[in-house]
């Protein structure tokens, strides 16, 4: 195959390679949780795309990014393989994306979280859809974790970029001085005894 070559037409009948010698089906568990996390490292992608030159988010953002690359190296790796990624786990990043979002709430003058109708501009809206392409590749990242355990750090990271999303949505919608569309607020039931 010459160098450079995409298609080897080896996934031709329903089976790709991972970080391991195993060839698998395309719908296991391992490859529906790279597939969701690629296409959330997408919509990151295009929402930078929308935002312009030298914006206080775009670092962030590309930092992101470079991590969801990096943990999906070791997603498409399982545990018991002989060779393991060399690229590092988002260990601190966890804490990063916490900073960010209290940056963010103390920012805001109401930081009251509701549930709120996605959109306002398109910014936004496209945070609200990578808060929910990363919720569905979390989920994928549970399912695997119950097959072959996932990184703690890519769990939690992944956990806190999605809470991230919704505090930019909210954060450009403030920005803006667009009035968000709240369905209610966010309160716990209590259990009536």
């Amino acid at each position: 195959m010459p160098r450079g070559v995409i298609s080897t037409r080896g996934g031709d009948k329903g089976r790709t390679g991972t970080g391991g010698p195993d060839r698998v089906f395309k719908d296991d568990p391992r490859i529906e949780a790279l597939g969701d996390l690629d296409e959330a490292n997408c919509v990151l992608g295009l929402l930078r795309s929308k935002l312009p030159p030298e914006h206080d988010w775009e670092a962030g953002l590309k930092r992101i990014q470079t991590e969801m690359m990096n943990l999906m190296g070791h997603v498409a790796t399982p545990s018991n393989s002989p060779r393991q990624p060399s690229v590092p786990l988002p260990e601190e990043s966890s804490l990063w994306l916490e900073q960010w979002m209290a940056d963010i709430e103390e920012e805001m003058t109401d930081a009251t979280e509701f549930f709120l109708l996605p959109g306002g501009n398109e910014v936004s809206a496209l945070c609200h859809l990578a808060r929910t392409t990363v919720r569905r590749a979390e989920r994928r990242l549970v399912t695997l974790n119950q097959i072959d355990p996932v990184a703690p750090s890519i769990l939690q990271f992944i956990n806190r970029l999605s809470d991230l999303c919704f505090k930019l949505s909210r954060q450009e919608l403030h920005r803006n001085g667009i009035v968000e569309d709240r369905w209610r607020l966010f309160r716990p039931e209590r259990k009536k005894s």
